[in-house]
């Protein structure tokens, strides 16, 4: 389970207070909306540590043990805790219990970018893991309806698609793409569908085809025959990955895929 499912589990049991950056002004360690459920023996979820999630965290056992403390408050990271951060943070603290599940789950749970992963090989696996603790809502796409496993992450829709890149029609506005099937045939399906798609629509902010450059030449020559222009072909990335991170064992290409992903948030 996740931090949250831990926190709203545990509420079932013990009382908590939530505490939640409310603003920010300047360099602080994590934005507005950021939460944390405290309860009398364990935290979940974190508002950055250090000083400033020290106080926090003594703040609310005070409120739990009924102690009169105020609800809101504004800390300045330099002066008031000694963090090099700098800038300031507004909290908000609230007691919560089992009745609040239901509002809380809603309140809780973090924005979601729609991500498409088109191939359920070694890498799709790997990379399946690895973004499911991201802030990506990934629809899990293969034309091959045995090949997903058992142990899928919550949050993640499997889809058995056949022709694969019929999946493609009705993808989210502003999804991530990513190509990884078990064919080079599949793989060029996928991406003439999303470059059509974006030529009608535009709404496919980023599309990645996992292989070598030699692989995008030669699908380069493949998109050429069928009329796209190296301005459209422009908005495939391939290879993908950020630079400099070598290592071709899934986890390490989803590691990679995944930090290359969150640039475009």
């Amino acid at each position: 389970m996740n931090w949250i499912e831990q926190a709203l589990q545990r509420l079932n049991t013990d009382n908590a207070v939530l505490v939640t950056v409310q603003a920010t002004q300047g360099s602080v360690p994590r934005g507005p909306g950021t939460h944390m459920v405290v309860f009398a023996q364990a935290e979940q979820g974190t508002i950055g540590g250090g000083h400033l999630e020290f106080e926090a965290l003594a703040h609310a056992r005070r409120l739990l043990t009924g102690q009169t403390e105020p609800t809101h408050l504004r800390q300045v990271l330099g002066p008031s805790l000694g963090q090099c951060c700098g800038g300031a943070v507004e909290l908000v603290f609230e007691r919560v219990s089992a009745a609040d599940l239901p509002r809380l789950r809603t309140q809780l749970k973090p924005p979601r970018t729609p991500l498409a992963l088109f191939g359920g090989g070694h890498v799709g696996k790997a990379l399946v893991h690895t973004l499911a603790t991201l802030p990506f809502a990934v629809r899990w796409v293969d034309s091959r309806d045995e090949i997903f496993p058992a142990d899928v992450p919550e949050g993640v829709d499997c889809e058995h698609s056949n022709p694969v890149q019929a999946a493609v029609a009705d993808l989210a506005p502003g999804s991530r793409v990513l190509i990884m099937s078990f064919s080079h045939a599949e793989d060029l399906d996928i991406v003439i569908a999303c470059l059509k798609r974006q030529k009608e629509r535009g709404d496919l902010p980023f599309v990645g085809l996992i292989g070598s450059k030699t692989k995008w030449a030669t699908f380069r020559h493949r998109l050429e025959d069928r009329g796209f222009s190296a301005q459209e072909m422009g908005h495939i990335t391939c290879p993908i990955g950020v630079p400099g991170i070598t290592g071709k064992e899934p986890e390490v290409i989803a590691v990679a895929v995944a930090a290359q992903l969150l640039q475009t948030l």
